[in-house]
Formats: structure tokens, C-alpha cells, sequence
């Protein structure tokens, strides 16, 4: 092999094993691509849609955040309702965090399909432990959230949900 040739191959195996470093590099500490699993979190997400999370995220109440599942192997989506210290009220199917009501407009498709007089949400009350993150799905007759594993620990949470980029015709920054 020429001095060229040999030139050019040690240029293109430079150029790969940079990109390999970056696609690392972004991939663990920056983005990740998730793929939605189940129906907890409909209409907002279905199952099969994929979604980018930051890595690098401060979270506020309503955030959809993917998280590590207590006792599970795979991890979870969901919204956060309260934060450190909240105290998260849900009666009559109205919202209340730290005494203050919320209108829930993600949910209110789940809402109209239910029958006269039935809740979506059972009533409860809970008050966030310091660490910990209260999370709902926004199909609350069909999710496993904090009202059944608790609260989860903020260390869990993978990341935030920036953006949905499959299906096609629902690409954009859900809410």
C-alpha cells in the first residue's frame, strides 16, 4: 500500500471513531430515543410512539418525565404532578397542589367518555416526600403510577420528554 492510500484509510478510521465518541457521548449524557410501551399515558401518547428525552433537565409540575420503575425491568412515562414537599390533592376529579386547583386539559378526552357521575380519578392525598417525584398517567383508569408503587425517587428519573418524533403526522413537543 502507498503512502497515500494508507494516508486516506488512518483520515476515514479517524473520522468513525470520532463520530462513534460523539454518538456516545450525546447518547448517554445528553439524548436518548424511547419508544412509548401500553396505554398509561393516552391520548397524549400511544403505545409504539417514540419520543427524545433530555438527560440534562430541572422539572416542574406537569413535566412528562421517563423514569427507572420500581421492581421492573422496563421503565415508565408519565407526568409529574407534585414535586419535593407538595402536598397533591385529587377530589371530585379536580386537581389541587399545595391547596391550589388545576384544570388537567390532557385529560379531559379520557374525561368525556366516561358515564354520568363516574370519576376518572379516585379522590386522595398525598404529601411528596423531600427526593421523591408523585407521577400520574394521563389514562388514570389504566396506569400504574404513584397511587399504586408511591412516589418515586428523583434519582430515578432518566429524563424528560422533549419531543415526539414518530407517528409522522404527531411530531412536535407533546403536552
Amino acid at each position: 500500500m502507498n503512502k497515500e492510500t494508507t494516508s486516506e484509510i488512518m483520515s476515514w478510521i479517524k473520522a468513525i471513531v470520532v463520530a462513534c465518541v460523539l454518538v456516545f457521548v450525546i447518547r448517554h449524557f445528553l439524548f436518548s430515543p424511547v419508544i412509548v410501551s401500553g396505554q398509561s399515558m393516552e391520548p397524549t401518547f400511544e403505545s409504539e410512539n417514540r419520543v427524545i428525552i433530555s438527560k440534562i433537565h430541572k422539572l416542574d409540575h406537569f413535566d412528562l418525565v421517563v423514569f427507572h420503575a420500581p421492581g421492573q425491568k422496563e421503565d415508565y412515562i408519565k407526568r409529574v404532578i407534585g414535586l419535593p414537599g407538595d402536598t397533591v390533592v385529587m377530589k371530585d376529579d379536580k386537581l389541587f397542589i399545595n391547596g391550589k386547583e388545576y384544570k388537567e386539559d390532557y385529560i379531559q378526552a379520557n374525561k368525556e367518555r366516561l358515564f354520568e357521575n363516574q370519576k376518572l380519578t379516585e379522590d386522595f392525598e398525598v404529601t411528596v416526600p423531600e427526593g421523591q417525584l408523585f407521577v400520574l398517567g394521563d389514562n388514570r383508569r389504566n396506569s400504574t403510577d404513584s397511587r399504586a408503587i408511591g412516589c418515586i425517587d428523583q434519582e430515578s428519573v432518566v429524563g424528560k420528554v422533549g419531543f415526539r418524533f414518530y407517528p409522522f403526522n404527531s411530531i412536535g413537543v407533546p403536552k
